[in-house]
């Protein structure tokens, strides 16, 4: 895998999230959960859009207008060897939410499908361990479908304990909690 780091969403990356996207809505049609970590981009008209709305989103002042109540931070996985979009991953500043708090959970992620299975899940999650202990969150909620054993292999590489399995309107959702370390 290469180096990858995480970044906010600027205009400089447009036309590399517009093609994300494209890629998500091209490969993953059948997929209800094919833009999870990457809210609005779906609904999006441009890729200029989307970075509004992130940037609204970060804080608690301006969230609502973008139509959420908990504010959270929007990362772009990029790969340094080429300056490419690779995934995108979001944070949430807390939980208290029922759907949030149930089972959404402090992030989703989404990478883009040419670039699957060769890490970058799991080095995404990693780093943005890095961005809660920034923003003082103690402990993160990450949740998946039973049925994705990629993004489950990528909780516990990560440090996620089980807590259990719920019921989400016929989807059954694990819930695992990852501590962030703090001191080092």
């Amino acid at each position: 895998m290469e180096q990858i780091e995480l970044i906010e969403p600027n205009i400089k990356y447009a036309d590399d999230i517009w093609e994300f996207r494209q890629e998500i809505l091209d490969f993953d049609a059948e997929s209800e959960n094919q833009f999870a970590g990457c809210i609005s981009l779906d609904e999006s008209k441009s890729a200029e859009e989307w970075i509004k709305i992130c940037e609204l989103r970060k804080s608690e002042k301006t969230c609502g207008e973008v139509g959420t109540t908990v504010p959270s931070h929007m990362y772009l996985a990029i790969r340094k060897k080429d300056d490419r979009v690779i995934g995108i991953i979001d944070l949430r500043h807390h939980i208290n939410h029922p759907i949030l708090g149930t089972w959404g959970g402090h992030c989703g992620y989404s990478v883009r499908p040419s670039e699957r299975g060769k890490g970058y899940a799991k080095e995404m999650l990693r780093l943005n361990i890095q961005n809660a202990k920034v923003l003082g969150i103690p402990k993160l909620l990450i949740t998946c479908d039973v049925e994705n054993e990629a993004s489950e292999k990528t909780i516990l590489a990560n440090g996620g304990i089980y807590e259990n399995t719920i019921d989400v309107d016929g989807c059954k959702m694990k819930r695992y909690w990852i501590e962030v370390q703090y001191g080092y």
